[in-house]
């Protein structure tokens, strides 16, 4: 029975881990995806005007 103890942590993370990559998965598009990939195009904006404003770099 020791072999149960010690398959059973692994199999319930196992089994937590699935459940999260499935709503993951889930959660990808639908209404707000367009809010979301406006945000991060903002946020990639902002992040390469700031590298361009520091003058080049050497």
């Amino acid at each position: 029975m020791e072999y149960v103890s010690a398959l059973v942590p692994p199999v319930v993370m196992a089994a937590f881990f699935i459940g999260l990559i499935v709503v993951i998965v889930k959660s990808q598009g639908g209404p707000n995806k367009a809010k979301e990939d406006a945000a991060v195009d903002a946020a990639l904006a902002r992040a390469e005007s700031t590298r361009q404003g520091d003058g080049p770099a050497a």
